[in-house]
Order: structure tokens, then sequence, then C-alpha cells
């Protein structure tokens, strides 16, 4: 078990549950010419996570964004194996304090196929990310969740943990909110009962949480959680992005009670990509630290540690 360690005489996570990595060749084709998407690599995170005294990382492979409905790309599936691998090379650098997962668009014919091939590498079979509001998942879209309860199914017999960005597209306008959760919790989850399942930037998007939908489902998320619901029991949380600097006393309030209402146990530190607005994992953390939590339950969540990270 690894210790919390103490920087300037105060408590700073075990691990930080939520980073990604750009390839030279991700950051080239989502932002061609812009410079807005720069190179991010392991040393690049390991140094961040050095600066704020954290000891760990999950790495969330960007490879769904080649699969977005939003972009063509040339020879998609293979770019898209190319970015999980390349995820993992870094990751294998820092095999002691990094764990990566890969990731796919859930919606796409070569779903499942990358989701075995991951299982299959000795870097990638710990978990897959998804992000259903790149992919434009839809769940109250008969034929999407068809699709994702064979994604569910096949990560759950595969032993891979799963990773949500469960907030559906903004920039589409999809539908979001309580429904969309129940759908979640009554036709997906129950068909990942062996696996965590963690919900990332608590079910919103970031940077803030000044998003009405993203409330309501969360709502809803944290509801089935204090009943009790079995469904439940492998549920975790992460709070990547969710507190920002400008985060009103409200929200703040609002934030602080879903967490306790999920269970402090539950919660996860994540800080997301070190790119645009996101707070860096040391930023990130003492704007976490501002929320209405006593301390003792601070210290509880620094000392969180997700079962992915457990194990060889």
């Amino acid at each position: 078990m690894q210790s919390i360690k103490i920087v300037s005489d105060q408590v700073t996570p075990l691990a930080d549950h939520h980073q990604h990595l750009f390839s030279p060749t991700v950051a080239t084709v989502l932002a061609p010419g812009s410079g807005e998407l720069p190179t991010i690599t392991a040393r690049d995170v390991i140094a961040l996570l050095d600066t704020a005294g954290i000891r760990s990382a999950l790495l969330l492979s960007v490879a769904y964004m080649y699969g977005s409905p939003a972009r063509a790309v040339e020879d998609e599936y293979t770019k898209v194996q190319a970015e999980n691998d390349w995820t993992s090379d870094q990751a294998a650098q820092y095999p002691q304090r990094l764990r990566a997962f890969g990731s796919v668009n859930p919606l796409k014919p070569y779903a499942l196929e990358e989701l075995a091939r991951c299982a299959s590498h000795p870097n990638l079979r710990h978990g897959l990310k998804l992000h259903f509001g790149n992919s434009d998942v839809q769940l109250d879209n008969p034929a999407h969740v068809e699709q994702l309860r064979r994604v569910f199914q096949a990560a759950n017999a595969h032993r891979m943990a799963i990773v949500i960005h469960l907030r559906a597209s903004i920039s589409r306008r999809r539908s979001y909110g309580a429904a969309q959760a129940r759908v979640f919790l009554e036709e997906l989850l129950p068909l990942a009962g062996d696996i965590p399942v963690q919900i990332a930037h608590l079910a919103g998007a970031g940077p803030g949480y000044e998003d009405p939908p993203a409330q309501r489902a969360m709502a809803a998320l944290a509801a089935a959680v204090a009943q009790d619901d079995p469904q439940t029991r492998q549920l975790w949380f992460d709070v990547a992005t969710v507190v920002d600097a400008n985060i009103s006393p409200v929200t703040a309030r609002l934030v602080a009670r879903r967490i306790r209402q999920v269970g402090l146990e539950r919660t996860l530190y994540g800080s997301d990509a070190a790119i645009g607005d996101n707070l860096r994992p040391r930023e990130g953390w003492a704007a976490f630290r501002r929320l209405p939590l006593r301390q003792d339950e601070i210290r509880r969540i620094a000392s969180n540690i997700a079962p992915y990270f457990r194990g060889d």
C-alpha cells in the first residue's frame, strides 16, 4: 500500500486517476497547424506529478478521437491502434508509476476487435476509456445502447475496468440528464458487474461544473448509490476538472454534497490533460481542497486508489 505524501504540510493524493497523453501524430491530425494541441509524453506527465507530489497516474488513450463523427480520418482503425500502442509504450517507460488504458469509439464496427486486442496487450489489458461525447453516443438511441451492451459485456469478460466520459455531446446538443443516467444504470452497468466502472468528471465534461444536465445526471447516479442499488457496488467517480478557479459557492456546495452522497471512498482525484484551461495536477488539487469538505474527508479522498492500480 502506498503512503499518502505530504507536500508543504498538506496532504496530496496517491494517484491522478484521469490523465491523457497526445502523440505527435494525433496532435497533428486533431489540430493541424493550430498549435492548440501539444504533444504530451509520459515524461511530461511525470514532471507534473512530481511537482504535485503525486506518485501514480492513469493514462487514458485518446485513440477514440480518430473515431469522432466530426472528422474523416484515412486508415482510421490503423491510427486508433497506433495511438493505443503509443500510449502503452509511453507508460511502459515508468512501469511503477503509470498505468495505461486503451480507448475506442464504442459505436465503430472495429470497437470489439480493438477491445479484444487491448485485452491481450500486456500494458493495455487493465482497462478501457470510452468518451460518449466525442463518439456521439446517445443513450436514448436503442441501436447505440445495444452496441454498448456488447462492449460492456466484452470488457467484463476480459476483466477490463471502464472509465466513461458519460456526458453526451454538448456541441451537438444531445439529450442528457437523469433519463440517460437511468439508461446507463439499468441497461449497461448490470453487464459490468465484475469490473470497476469510473464515471469521469462527476458525469460532466469540464472545465467547471456549471452544467445543469450533468448535475441532473449525477443526481440520478448518486441517488442510486445512496439507495444501495447493488448494481453500483463497483461504481467510482473521478473529479477531474470539476473544480476550477471560477467555481461558485453554490456549485462548490453541490459538488461536496454529491461526493458525500456517493461516498468518500468512491471518489477519485484526477486532473485531466495538461492543455488549455485545465488546471494541472498541483493546481487542480489546490482548487479541490477549497471545497467545503472537512480535512478528514480530504485525507480520505487523497488516500483512495482505484482497483485497477493494484496488482501487476
